[in-house]
């Protein structure tokens, strides 16, 4: 392109001043210097801007054209640099966030409520398209923030534990493990199981249940926790899912609780972002109210 910003910031300038002395003092270049870029721009365009009336310069018809993209691309890019000052000073922006859990976008509407009080010019985009990979999503430069409960070692990201996530199996009161104080992971063997994700994904088989060489009798991905506690409730498997999220189903009855191993088996859930000198103090804020407020083992 021959035409870069500052001609355009040089051609609004001798419009307005309609004076090549008055113009470069504005600009704070020499006369000579000042006519010798006008008349590079107007050899590379191959046409001229201006008409040499005396002293006075009057826009030609190819001038009126370029001033009028020069306006408006200026007063775009003023605007831009306002909104990047205010960016820079973390009163301005936008967070994206995702979770590797449906479940999880249920304790979000609180972090939320609260974290707009303190950034109210931040938007907030719920990337729920992430949710079965957000750490390849994150790589890709698509969020800013990802929580999982999945540790992969990479140079490239930050991981910051924020919670623990207590994990209980959850079964049909007809079920013959409702009795035992606790699950064992040879108590899966032979049943039928209930989960979000694949089988490969299962951080509770690929962790507890493969090397204690389970085999179940039907394993069935269903990804809304509440259409899986319905099918434990019809004893149609058994599933293993946060206390957090299916506490208030105790109470409700229908469905029985217990511990995974004698001594609980907890999630560890972590805050991840790319390491990068940009770090917004809202990033920040988010990150610390969901560490404090999320309590999802109470």
């Amino acid at each position: 392109m021959n035409l870069e910003i500052r001609h355009l910031r040089l051609i609004t300038a001798i419009s307005e001043e309609q004076s090549v002395t008055r113009a470069s003092e504005r600009l704070f270049l020499t006369q000579s210097a000042l006519s010798h870029q006008l008349l590079d721009i107007e050899s590379s365009l191959g046409t001229a801007l201006f008409h040499r009336l005396n002293k006075k310069m009057i826009l030609t018809q190819a001038g009126e054209r370029v001033l009028q993209s020069a306006k408006r691309i200026l007063a775009d890019l003023e605007a831009t640099e306002a909104d990047l000052a205010l960016i820079a000073n973390n009163k301005q922006g936008t967070l994206r966030i995702s979770t590797a859990c449906y479940t999880c976008y249920t304790w979000l509407p609180a972090i939320l409520k609260d974290f707009r009080k303190h950034y109210p010019e931040v938007e907030v985009n719920v990337v729920v398209e992430a949710t079965h990979n957000p750490i390849s999503i994150l790589l890709e430069g698509k969020l800013d923030i990802a929580i999982t409960n999945v540790y992969e070692e990479d140079k490239r990201l930050c991981y910051e534990q924020i919670f623990e996530d207590e994990i209980l199996v959850v079964m049909s009161p007809k079920n013959p493990l409702a009795k035992r104080d606790y699950i064992r992971p040879e108590d899966f063997d032979g049943q039928d199981f209930l989960a979000h994700t694949e089988m490969n994904e299962s951080t509770v088989y690929q962790q507890l249940l493969k090397p204690n060489g389970v085999k179940f009798a039907r394993f069935s991905k269903i990804q809304l926790t509440e259409a899986i506690i319905e099918m434990v409730k019809a004893d149609l498997g058994i599933a293993t899912l946060a206390k957090w999220a299916v506490a208030r189903k105790f109470l409700e009855g229908g469905v029985v609780a217990k511990p995974l191993t004698k001594n609980k088996f907890f999630f560890r859930w972590y805050a991840v972002y790319l390491k990068s000198k940009f770090f917004p103090h809202y990033f920040r804020e988010f990150i610390n109210q969901i560490a404090a407020n999320v309590c999802v083992n109470d």
